[in-house]
């Protein structure tokens, strides 16, 4: 059986992210209001490069009120609205998954989450040191590569 190794998963939320947070957001949507806002970018193994499924070059840098439907929503909870695009950028695959506390506020919400995704940096992979056990090192203690730039503090 191979090693599995883990790649960045970047969580932002306008609620305070619980210990046992899931990648794509559960521990945290349950908790969220109308007016709240969570996002994750998750990266996939190199495997993925290639594929169809990233084929998009870029991450997107501008969503609409249009990107978001109820039904995205990985576990759909009353009121809320989702949106999910797979894309390539910097050689590495990734998701961008992002969950709106409220549908019928997204075209006041998207603001925020145009502010975040227009900060975010994903730079080229790279390699960790030789002496690194992926088996032992997890998502969250990996370097992301990610960056972002403050814009106003969006969500605060």
């Amino acid at each position: 059986m191979g090693q599995e190794v883990p790649y960045p998963v970047a969580n932002f939320s306008t609620v305070a992210l619980p210990v046992d947070l899931g990648d794509f957001g559960s521990g945290a949507v349950s908790l969220m209001g109308p007016s709240d806002i969570f996002a994750t970018l998750f990266e996939y193994g190199p495997e993925s490069l290639g594929q169809p499924l990233f084929a998009r070059q870029g991450m997107p840098r501008s969503l609409a009120a249009a990107d978001f439907r109820p039904y995205v929503l990985r576990r759909g909870l009353s009121g809320q609205s989702g949106s999910q695009w797979f894309f390539t950028e910097a050689g590495r695959p990734f998701t961008l998954y992002v969950v709106l506390g409220s549908h019928l506020q997204r075209n006041r919400l998207i603001s925020r989450v145009n502010d975040l995704i227009g900060s975010v940096t994903i730079s080229p992979r790279t390699p960790l040191p030789a002496a690194s056990n992926p088996t032992t090192t997890t998502s969250r203690s990996m370097p992301t590569a990610f960056t972002t730039t403050p814009t106003g503090a969006p969500w605060n």
